[in-house]
């Protein structure tokens, strides 16, 4: 293989590679740095002797994920409050780096973050990407019958945590709509109207921003705050990314929060909001398309 068919090559598993890493770590710059370091080994491998090149590179990718995984579920530890994914945006330049996957929304990525890392690898390969046991095994390095158990235990807590929701875009970004103007508008009636009894709200603000450092539980609780906390929001423009079923908010420019939902039956489940200013950077080239 030349060095521009290697690049090539690169190049075309370069979205499955970060979609994976950004699934396994729920961080934007983290999985841009996995990804870096694939290319590195990539680029220094004598090419003649891989035979597959994607199982090779997602290998890399996988077990790199996994480390990396592991180090950061230590720091997030002393995390001030809720820790949530950051966002990931889905659409425009940015999605040259991501694959047509639906498991971006942050409802999921916080349940994947109660399994362990072996658990979550075997369940992103398998349920989200297609990976067959045997395929999966060599990539983990375990046998076939550890991954069946590994990808049926994963199965079954993130079917318990979070049951399969309404992912409709335009349900989604309508919801998303009409919460934003309820909650901007102190409007306690139309709240209680969106949710769902047991919903919860989940912010994120990492000690920079102040908010609850604990989810709120309940369709009560969570439209008092709101209303109670959308009147004092600055104004802002809402930016609807449908792949991801997600609204970003721009305050003159300038990324404010994230929003994700999880919708069943027309009302909102889930709430979860990235308010921590670190996690919103990297959308600010969206907020300037």
């Amino acid at each position: 293989m030349t060095s521009d068919a290697a690049t090539q090559t690169f190049t075309e598993y370069r979205p499955l590679l970060f979609t994976m890493a950004y699934d396994l770590l729920g961080a934007v710059g983290e999985a841009e740095d996995v990804v870096q370091d694939a290319w590195l080994r990539w680029a220094g491998v004598d090419h003649a002797a891989v035979a597959n090149p994607r199982g090779y590179l997602v290998r890399i990718v996988v077990n790199r994920s996994l480390e990396r995984l592991r180090q950061l579920r230590r720091s997030r530890e002393d995390y001030v409050g809720p820790w949530l994914p950051e966002p990931l945006w889905t659409t425009g330049d940015v999605a040259d780096r991501v694959t047509d996957t639906e498991d971006l929304a942050l409802g999921l990525l916080v349940v994947l973050e109660t399994l362990s890392p072996l658990e979550r690898a075997a369940f992103v390969l398998h349920d989200v990407f297609g990976f067959g046991h045997d395929e999966i095994a060599e990539t983990l390095d375990r046998s076939p019958s550890a991954i069946r158990q590994l990808v049926h235990r994963a199965r079954g807590h993130v079917k318990e945590r979070r049951p399969r929701f309404e992912a409709a875009p335009d349900t989604a970004r309508v919801a998303a709509e009409r919460l934003m103007r309820a909650a901007v508008g102190g409007d306690l009636a139309d709240l209680m109207e969106l949710l769902a009894p047991d919903v919860v709200l989940h912010l994120d603000g990492g000690g920079a921003i102040r908010t609850a450092l604990r989810p709120i539980p309940g369709a009560d609780k969570v439209a008092r705050m709101l209303a109670a906390i959308g009147p004092d929001l600055p104004p802002f423009d809402l930016v609807w990314d449908p792949a991801a079923r997600r609204a970003i908010g721009y305050a003159d420019g300038v990324p404010y929060t994230a929003v994700g939902l999880d919708i069943a039956d027309g009302r909102v489940t889930g709430i979860y909001g990235v308010l921590n200013p670190a996690k919103l950077r990297h959308l600010a080239a969206v907020g300037e398309k």
